[in-house]
């Protein structure tokens, strides 16, 4: 059971293949079975390729092609990498604005600003933005985040410069007629009743989050409240265009068959004359400490219980040691990353306690989120045997230190991951702009195997003792419902991907 990455989350990436940085959250959040849907289909933990040597080396990885920088006078930033294995580029506009920025009352606005990005601009009619792309053989979409919305095109390399026109018109020429949103906000409303109030474990997911933070504004919804999307009208969407979007906010990732210099030449010619925006800063809304278990139970329409678990745990950006999030990505991996990791052959094949049980965690948010694990029971066993053998894993994790066989497994995953990645334009820009948006900056994408593979079973003991513990945990259990053909969710309802039409 696995979070699909952003992540987002009321998303995307269906059409990409797309995995997240390495074992996410994702919000990141979103698990194999649904329940975690906030966010965009970008996280996912790591695969069981059963690897059983090391013939992917580090060493591999050092010699990829170099990422090139550049910042406009008007603050965009430009990042390009080239990979001429095939004559394709992918194009991504990232804005540092997601549902975390977003305050009461509005929540929500960031994702419907998104779907109002394809109804037109001040040249262009609604819809005309997708024409176009399609008629130049291209894909494009968007998705929007915890702590970004992005666009993306992927085409053939030599129509780059189309997709840099239509992006850079947009990006300060934005139309918002109000007819088009009229229309638009019933379709996000629909949109969070099919992946939302119909799933019972996503309900029971978004409960969670409200319950477990406290004054982080993760705790909303990526897609908003319904009390939030029933009064959101078109200035508010206005107001929240003019504010967040601007060069100066945002991040311009290119990938593929292309000369940097002419893609920075392409960047002055279509973005560079555009204005800068206000510097803005979201106000910090600091998680306060937990005090206690917290705990709560979902009574909604299902065919059978649900068990969602999670810790208070720190982020790449705000942990004390650095070390720290690199161990938790880890302990993760150990408990949940393929078919020979210890809940897969323990829980699900050993003792036959759960249906399905996994467990997630993403050092790479903006702010310091969760490490989460959920499951459903094995048939005949209750939620509290499966908490408890759970736990138990847990307990097993603080008192006895991972083998070196097991790291030396993962290891060769992240590794073979790492190379694997490459082979996908999209995934690559992906990255950057993911690890550039939230402010950890890209460099980070050549550090991180590093980083996870000089952790030690030792570290990885002090974070399980250290984070995962009765006092920071939020516990929420789906209790099921009598369900009739009309409760029943749609069988084609996506539960992942912000897949618009156009």
């Amino acid at each position: 059971m696995k979070p699909l990455f952003a992540t987002a989350l009321v998303f995307v990436m269906a059409a990409f293949a797309v995995q997240p940085l390495f074992a996410a959250e994702a919000g990141s959040d979103l698990a194999g079975n649904g329940a975690l849907s906030d966010s965009p289909l970008l996280e996912s933990s790591l695969s069981d390729n059963s690897l059983s040597d090391n013939s992917l080396s580090e060493s591999s990885l050092s010699d990829g092609p170099k990422v090139h920088e550049r910042v406009l006078d008007n603050g965009l930033k430009v990042l390009v990498k080239r990979d001429a294995r095939a004559p394709i580029v992918a194009s991504q506009v990232w804005y540092k604005v997601g549902s975390s920025y977003e305050h009461g009352g509005v929540t929500g606005v960031s994702h419907a600003l998104e779907h109002m990005m394809f109804k037109g601009t001040e040249r262009l009619a609604p819809g005309q933005f997708s024409r176009i792309i399609a008629e130049n053989g291209g894909d494009e979409n968007a998705f929007t985040g915890r702590d970004y919305t992005a666009y993306f095109q992927t085409l053939a390399a030599d129509r780059l410069e189309v997709a840099f026109e239509l992006e850079a018109d947009r990006m300060r020429n934005l139309a918002l007629p109000a007819d088009e949103f009229a229309k638009e906000i019933e379709v996000v409303k629909e949109e969070r009743r099919l992946r939302t109030d119909d799933d019972p474990e996503a309900l029971a997911f978004e409960q969670f989050n409200a319950t477990a933070y406290a004054a982080s504004p993760y705790r909303n919804p990526i897609i908003g409240w319904q009390s939030d999307l029933d009064v959101m009208n078109i200035e508010t969407l206005r107001d929240w265009y003019q504010m967040w979007y601007a060069p100066n906010n945002a991040t311009l990732v290119v990938v593929g068959d292309v000369d940097p210099s002419e893609v920075f030449a392409l960047a002055e010619q279509h973005f560079g004359p555009l204005e800068s925006g206000p510097a803005l800063q979201p106000r910090p809304r600091e998680e306060p400490l937990q005090r206690g278990e917290k705990r709560l139970s979902v009574a909604a329409p299902a065919k059978e219980p649900y068990l969602l678990m999670g810790w208070k745990t720190p982020a790449l950006a705000d942990a004390e040691q650095g070390w720290e999030p690199y161990a938790l990505e880890m302990l993760v991996s150990v408990l949940d990353a393929g078919a020979s990791s210890r809940f897969s052959r323990d829980l699900v094949r050993g003792d036959r306690v759960a249906a399905s049980v996994g467990a997630s965690y993403n050092a790479f948010n903006r702010l310091s989120g969760m490490l989460l694990i959920d499951g459903t029971p094995a048939k005949g066993v209750s939620v509290d045997a499966l908490e408890g053998a759970i736990l138990a894993q847990l307990e097993r994790l603080k008192s006895e230190l991972v083998t070196e066989q097991e790291l030396a497994r993962i290891r060769t995953q992240l590794i073979a991951g790492k190379v694997y990645e490459r082979d996908s334009v999209f995934y690559q820009a992906m990255l950057l702009g993911q690890l550039e948006t939230v402010g950890l900056g890209w460099e980070l994408v050549d550090e991180t195997v590093e980083q996870l593979s000089a952790v030690t079973p030792e570290q990885i003991r002090r974070v399980a003792q250290r984070y995962l513990i009765q006092e920071n945990r939020t516990v929420a259990l789906l209790e099921p419902q009598a369900m009739d053909a009309a409760d029943a969710p749609p069988a084609t309802a996506m539960t992942g991907g912000d897949r618009h039409v156009h």
